[in-house]
């Protein structure tokens, strides 16, 4: 570890950095400091501002006032091109890469070694393989992009960010979608960089991972910077207390814990029952059953069928097998509008391909499904979208509380809480939730998981997903356990139930 003491100038120097949005102060006179040698992590609830000083920092976003130094050099970065040619390279969470070449033509593009003007592939494949060896991986240069994993595919990017020998190398939620074991294959790529003298602004939400991997912090919180702190010299409780503004009392106030001890399924009939429901190359035949007030927990590895199993329930993809009740009556749901009528929401894991249009305002978004269910030509009266997007915004604490504001100008947070709103308008019966709270700070998804338990308490029956297993548990009645695209069991929750029950039902595949 390297203390700023001992590194001398920052590699980077941002101070005073503001940049105001329409409607949006989204930065607000925040200073950056980062070292060679250190993993430095930016910490805050979502939108804080990491996303837009990282932009800063790497020339998407013009800075309205402020000062960015690299090397002791002022820099006005007009592109991520120059920040680059900077030493300023960005591994962001979702790879920027192409799945149709190979490890190599990603690895060196547009630094291809060339020969007689032409570009030298054995040239390039044994350049790609030095660079892949340089950080201890063994990934075969000449193997399509396309048929690795996203662990790797995240290797292979920051692999390419260091051909240019990236003095600092920012990476973005690189986490999110990674597993424990490829995780720890990252943390180790990150850590021979470090040591090799490279800044690295770490993001994450994973406040564990943070505390495992990073040397130095950051911590904004609306737009400011709280603080900048050595990660050995505060406390989890501390961290978040400064992330959120609120002491960790009021925390575990809105922390949720579900009373399993009342069933709600007794004496009544199910919202929805699905009896051999099926579709080829999606999800195997399941049975499964969600009644009133009742929190169902989907759990299950990445890729195991949790999400085809909500989209046949939500009519997004048409089951060829088995049938459907709703409400104990027969239901086909030939598409998601058949579903609105029907009173099923579904809010998608693909935040940005499914859910929001980030051209278009947080009132309009937040309408958009209630609009689509009273059909385009009959519009909602004004009065009526005032007060339902005022009584959203407000329960929902959307930030800021703009109607008016473009949804892109918001944060990830905010985004899937106005996405939240948007399906609660359409007042849901049954309420599918696909990752509500991947990428969302600890404060934003104790509020998601506390409006959960609220919804259910009054009657709503709630399918939740999520790859925390913690977190189903946390919230759910029942556990429906999912392995390679097949219910292989479910649980009744209780105190007795634990993760390991979960982690054992997923590993045996239901054979005990």
């Amino acid at each position: 570890m390297t203390s700023s003491d001992a590194a001398g100038r920052p590699v980077v120097e941002m101070t005073g950095i503001s940049i105001e949005f329409p409607g949006v102060k989204a930065l607000d006179q925040v200073d950056l400091r980062l070292f060679a040698g250190e993993v430095h992590a930016l910490m805050g609830e979502n939108g804080a501002g990491k996303s837009t000083l990282i932009k800063a920092l790497t020339g998407v976003y013009g800075i309205d006032s402020g000062e960015i130094l690299v090397d002791g050099a002022p820099q006005r970065f007009s592109g991520p091109g120059e920040a680059q040619a900077a030493g300023v390279a960005t591994v962001y969470q979702e790879v920027n890469l192409c799945e149709n070449l190979t490890v190599a033509e990603n690895i060196m593009l547009g630094n291809e070694p060339r020969r007689f003007g032409a570009i030298d592939w054995r040239a390039t494949r044994r350049r790609a393989a030095e660079h892949l060896a340089t950080m201890g991986l063994d990934i075969d240069p000449s193997s399509s992009l396309g048929s690795h994993s996203i662990a790797v595919q995240q290797l292979v990017a920051i692999s390419r960010a260091m051909v240019v020998d990236a003095k600092v190398l920012v990476l973005d939620e690189p986490t999110s979608s990674l597993d424990a074991d490829e995780v720890a294959r990252l943390f180790t790529v990150v850590r021979g960089l470090r040591d090799r003298g490279v800044a690295i602004l770490f993001v994450s939400h994973f406040i564990e991972q943070v505390y495992e991997i990073s040397d130095r912090m950051t911590v904004l919180r609306n737009g400011a910077r709280v603080g900048e702190f050595p990660t050995a010299e505060i406390t989890r409780a501390e961290l978040v207390s400064r992330m959120i503004g609120r002491t960790m009392e009021v925390l575990d106030d809105l922390q949720v814990r579900t009373e399993h001890t009342v069933d709600p399924a007794q004496g009544s009939t199910p919202f929805v029952r699905a009896v051999g429901l099926g579709r080829r190359g999606g999800v195997r035949p399941f049975d499964l059953e969600v009644y009133p007030g009742q929190v169902v927990g989907l759990a299950g590895l990445l890729g195991s069928g949790r999400t085809e199993l909500a989209r046949l329930l939500a009519g997004a993809d048409r089951a060829d097998s088995g049938s459907l009740e709703l409400q104990g009556r027969p239901a086909r749901l030939r598409n998601p509008r058949a579903a609105i009528g029907h009173r099923i929401a579904f809010s998608s894991e693909d935040r940005k391909g499914e859910g929001v249009v980030g051209d278009l305002t947080v009132r309009e978004n937040i309408v958009l499904g209630l609009q689509a269910d009273r059909g385009w030509l009959r519009r909602l009266p004004g009065k009526q979208v005032d007060e339902i997007v005022d009584r959203y915004v407000r329960a929902l604490n959307i930030r800021p509380a703009d109607p008016d504001a473009l949804l892109r100008n918001l944060s990830g947070g905010n985004q899937q809480k106005v996405l939240l709103a948007r399906w609660l308008a359409t007042a849901p019966e049954l309420l599918l939730l696909d990752e509500p709270t991947r990428g969302i700070d600890v404060g934003a998804k104790a509020e998601i998981q506390r409006l959960v338990a609220d919804l259910a308490a009054r009657g709503m029956a709630v399918l939740f997903i999520s790859a925390e297993l913690e977190e189903v548990l946390r919230l759910s009645h029942r556990v429906a356990v999912m392995r390679d695209r097949e219910k292989v069991g479910e649980l009744t929750n209780g105190p007795d139930v634990g993760v390991d029950d979960v982690v054992e039902l997923i590993a045996s595949g239901g054979d005990h």
